[in-house]
């Protein structure tokens, strides 16, 4: 068995394990830790937990130290640079007439590098614009650009559920989210109801997604021919959640149809469901990007 502890760089991100080097840890305690990137400045995630040297994961480097007044005193400093040289580099970008929207930047512990996050709609050549960012900051210069996604992690805001965003709140990474959730779940295609303030699909359409894949699966699809106690139909209607069926009886007027639970029926012919026209989805796919 061998001792590790979890340690993360932003508010809500990736947790990185390290070896304590016997220091026994709180959560929440900023410590110093060499990375790829090179020394910095996390906040300790998990804990001391011991594991099994198979769970290991390598290379595992030790902890520098806890991080002391004067390592927290110059994240204080770098967090005062980092605003400092947004409004340069946004300067920069708009001299150089350059179509790319400025997110954030990062200064290294060390100071070593500084990196600017950006968003653009396709390549941008930003060789010059780094060549003048690195004459005024005489330093390393790295342009990051990111998805709308990760846009939206950085810079926070609230939902349209009125909570915080879940990107920039609680989750980690991002999970692959799809139309075909969004259909399954028979909410609205309307692109305005099911996109997020970043433009792409919600993410808390994963959420539940597997609860509607179970219940799909014993759900006769829209179309389907079935019997029931009262005669043959062919659904026209599924309320999914609550597992009743619409069905439109062989032989009862147009538009006339009766309920009756999942239960109640036996399927004939699986019908294929309600389909989306090629343009519709050629619409919607955007949504899907990241």
């Amino acid at each position: 068995m061998a001792e590790l502890i979890g340690v993360r760089f932003r508010n809500v991100g990736k947790i990185y394990y390290f070896d304590p080097d016997g220091a026994k840890l709180r959560q929440g305690d900023r410590v110093i830790v060499e990375t790829s990137r090179g020394v910095e400045c996390g906040e300790v995630a998990m804990v001391n937990r011991s594991v099994s040297e198979e769970e290991i994961p390598q290379p595992l480097k030790k902890l520098i130290r806890v991080a002391t007044r004067e390592d927290l005193a110059r994240l204080a400093e770098n967090a005062a640079k980092e605003k400092n040289a947004y409004q340069i580099c946004a300067r920069k970008i708009e001299a150089h007439k350059l179509e790319m929207k400025l997110v954030g930047v990062e200064y290294t512990f060390d100071n070593s590098k500084i990196l600017f996050y950006f968003t653009a709609d396709g390549r941008i050549d930003f060789r010059e614009l780094v060549k003048d960012l690195a004459s005024v900051f005489r330093t390393r210069i790295e342009l990051r650009q990111i998805g709308v996604r990760d846009e939206a992690k950085m810079l926070g805001g609230l939902g349209i559920c009125g909570r915080p965003f879940c990107c920039s709140s609680f989750l980690g990474g991002f999970q692959p989210v799809s139309i075909k959730m969004a259909k399954e779940q028979g909410l609205s295609l309307n692109p305005v109801k099911i996109s997020g303030t970043c433009g792409r699909l919600m993410c808390c359409l994963k959420y539940e997604q597997e609860a509607y894949s179970d219940l799909l699966r014993s759900t006769p699809p829209v179309g389907s021919l079935v019997s029931t106690p009262e005669g043959r139909g062919v659904v026209n209607e599924v309320e999914l959640l609550t597992g009743v069926l619409h069905v439109r009886l062989e032989g009862s007027a147009e538009g006339s149809t009766k309920q009756f639970r999942v239960r109640q029926v036996k399927v004939l012919r699986a019908g294929k469901g309600k389909r989306l026209s090629q343009d519709e989805l050629d619409k919607l796919k955007t949504l899907e990007k990241n």
